[in-house]
């Protein structure tokens, strides 16, 4: 799901002023299903560094959309915002150490932020306890599902190693050192050829492609690739307007429409956040409502 729903919700909230808060209070919410917010993901000279020190700062690094994102994107941005949090350790020990803590010059910034920060801090705990108190039934859930289904249709899909070569006598000579192989040792040797001949982006990675939907590649491989059976190679070059290709085939999947139990969660969290929007929207009104604002 719904990363569509969240997406939008997050897209058409430009004007509010909380906005900041409740995109740090969104990934706070839904970072739990990638990593607990008490689980230590590092310690820096045995200070644990928490979940829940790393979801405001994902929040920041995809301005909110971090579950909008594919598993690789997730994994990269996570461990950046990690890896951000231990410089920030090392950074703040070492100004401790150096005796900044103490320095006048501290003590007067300080002074100027603390109002600003307990702003923020009290702002970002209400909209947290306004989002917790949204809850979301599972007639609901279903609900969503049954007139969304059409959304949750996967189309058949495979999953593709490939050598790109400038010549097709490059082509042909690598299929002819690797079609007397099977199995495992022709996975392993395509990806070791792939990494020292591959001209495509791909090749450091062994020529890995993941997996593709039909009609994604160009049609030349689109259709080599589809034809082709699990744990092979082409048997001859396939020649595109990039050069020519020694494809693998690693996996294939058929068509399928993902089941109720595959989709919940994320249809609850897309409904949760939807709801909340509202809520907010509602509450943000109200108050504005009742305030005396002058623009000047």
């Amino acid at each position: 799901m719904t990363s569509k729903m969240y997406t939008q919700m997050l897209n058409n909230q430009g004007e509010r002023m909380t906005l900041k808060s409740l995109k740090v209070s969104l990934a706070i919410a839904v970072f739990g299903a990638t990593m607990a917010s008490a689980a230590v993901v590092a310690t820096v000279n045995g200070k644990e560094i928490t979940g829940d020190k790393v979801a405001p700062l994902l929040a920041q690094l995809t301005q909110g959309r971090y579950e909008t994102l594919p598993n690789d994107k997730k994994e990269i941005v996570t461990k950046r915002a990690i890896e951000q949090l231990v410089n920030q350790n090392l950074v703040d020990a070492e100004a401790k150490n150096s005796g900044i803590y103490k320095s006048e010059t501290f003590k007067k910034r300080l002074e100027k932020l603390l109002p600003s920060v307990k702003a923020q801090l009290a702002s970002d705990i209400w909209i947290k306890k306004q989002y917790d108190s949204v809850k979301v039934t599972d007639k609901e859930i279903t609900a969503y599902y049954d007139s969304h289904k059409t959304d949750y249709k996967e189309p058949k899909r495979v999953h593709a190693r490939h050598i790109l070569v400038k010549t097709e006598k490059e082509a042909k000579d690598i299929i002819s050192g690797l079609k007397s192989k099977s199995g495992n040792a022709l996975k392993e040797s395509f990806i070791a050829e792939a990494k020292a001949k591959s001209t495509g982006p791909s090749g450091k990675n062994g020529g890995d492609l993941g997996f593709f939907a039909e009609g994604q590649m160009v049609p030349a491989f689109n259709d080599a690739a589809f034809k082709m059976k699990k744990g092979t190679i082409t048997n001859s070059p396939v020649k595109t307007n990039f050069g020519f290709h020694v494809i693998y085939l690693e996996d294939k999947k058929s068509a399928k429409t993902l089941t109720f139990k595959d989709v919940k969660d994320g249809i609850k969290k897309g409904l949760h956040a939807e709801k909340f929007k509202k809520k907010l929207d509602d509450k943000m009104r109200k108050l504005k409502d009742e305030a005396k604002i002058v623009y000047k």
